[in-house]
Formats: C-alpha cells, sequence, structure tokens
C-alpha cells in the first residue's frame, strides 16, 4: 500500500490499482488523476478536512464513489450520500480493509462545541486519528499520521499520543497552520518521540510518498 501526503490533513492510499481519500479539505489542492477511487473518509466535519467542492469534484471525476464519516459529517454534508461511521464499525473498500476509532473531537475551546470524529485504521497498518488522540488499543501500528500543528494541540499532547501509539514509524500531518519553523520543531519532537519505542520519523511533505 502505497500512501501520499497532500496539504493538511488530506491522504490518499494506492493499493492494487485501487485510491481511497481521507480529509480532502479547504487546505488542500484539487485532487486528480486518482485510479479506482474507492471510497473517500472524512474523520468530521470541520472545513479544513472535507469541502462541498473536494467533495463534488471527486464524486463528478468518480460517479457513485461512497463517502464515510461520523454523523455530525452528514449532517453538514447535506445534499451528499454520507453512510454513517461509528467507533467499533469495520467495513472494506476493494482492497481496503477500515477500522473506526474514537468519537470524539479533543476539545479546542469551552465556547466551541465538540463535533463527532473517527479516527481510521487501514488494513491494520496506517492509523489516521482525524482531530484527536484516539487510540487504537491492542493494535500495531506499522505508520502513525500524527497530528503536529491545531488550535486544539499543544505538542506536550502530540509527543504523549505518539508514545501512547507506539508506531513502528510516524509522520506528523495537520500542519498548513504551522510556520517552516514550527514544522520543524514538531517534527523534531515527535522524531523524539517515536525513538523512545524503537520506531523511526518519515519527513513527508505535500505530494511525498511512502510505502506502508
Amino acid at each position: 500500500m502505497r500512501l501520499t501526503k497532500h496539504e493538511h490533513a488530506s491522504l490518499v492510499l494506492v493499493e492494487s490499482g485501487h485510491s481511497l481519500v481521507i480529509d480532502p479539505g479547504s487546505f488542500t489542492s484539487p485532487l486528480e488523476d486518482l485510479v479506482g477511487l474507492v471510497g473517500v473518509v472524512i474523520t468530521h466535519e470541520h472545513a479544513d478536512h472535507w469541502t462541498p467542492e473536494h467533495l463534488t469534484r471527486l464524486q463528478k471525476a468518480h460517479p457513485d464513489v461512497p463517502v464515510y464519516g461520523p454523523e455530525g459529517v452528514r449532517n453538514a454534508a447535506a445534499g451528499f450520500d454520507v453512510t454513517v461511521v461509528h467507533p467499533g464499525d469495520s467495513l472494506d473498500l476493494g482492497p481496503f480493509h477500515l477500522e473506526f476509532f474514537g468519537g470524539r473531537h479533543e476539545v479546542i475551546h469551552e465556547s466551541i462545541p465538540v463535533v463527532d470524529n473517527v479516527g481510521v485504521l487501514v488494513n491494520d497498518a496506517l492509523y489516521y486519528p482525524g482531530d484527536s488522540y484516539a487510540v487504537p488499543k491492542h493494535k500495531k501500528v506499522a505508520l502513525l499520521a500524527a497530528p503536529v500543528g491545531a488550535p486544539w494541540l499543544k505538542i506536550g499532547d502530540a509527543i504523549d499520543y505518539v508514545l501512547a501509539v507506539k508506531p513502528e514509524r510516524v509522520f506528523a500531518t495537520h500542519d498548513m497552520t504551522l510556520s517552516v519553523a514550527g514544522k520543524q520543531m514538531g517534527d523534531a519532537r515527535l522524531t523524539w518521540a517515536v525513538e523512545q519505542n524503537g520506531g523511526s520519523f518519515v519527513d513527508l511533505t505535500p505530494g511525498d510518498t511512502v510505502e506502508v
């Protein structure tokens, strides 16, 4: 399985001639030239993780492609056919086996409502938590997509999250709000955290790929 990191929180996975899109949001450039798109997963309703324009573009290029997300996404994406998934659910989309975890977005501030959020484990290898620190319990994670910059994120919590998941490898995501220096500092902290359990950091910029 090949992963391509796109801007901010968006990922594209390719396996056996099929692709899966996760969180095509407002900071993400149009996703084009996708092969055999079998599904779109949206972890939660915030605009930096999905936009109507992205979904319209993807469904025009790939008619009837299914979209999955928590109930908050279905409510926010009125006019689109969103299949609701919950923590504990699993499903198969072509060569991709998906399992969902978590349930709630991390708290930004007491004045801002906490929305639904699901983390997704793909093929028992890649785990992406969306905007949460949900740990996929009893799962060995080969590659963790770890958020590194957000209004709800403190770098110490991000470090603790990597320490808790204990992935074999980690890369930084949710990073478009950071300066170059801020991104470098966050990467260094995630590198230290993953190395505490014998893992390694993968330095990815938008357009970079890695085998999972």
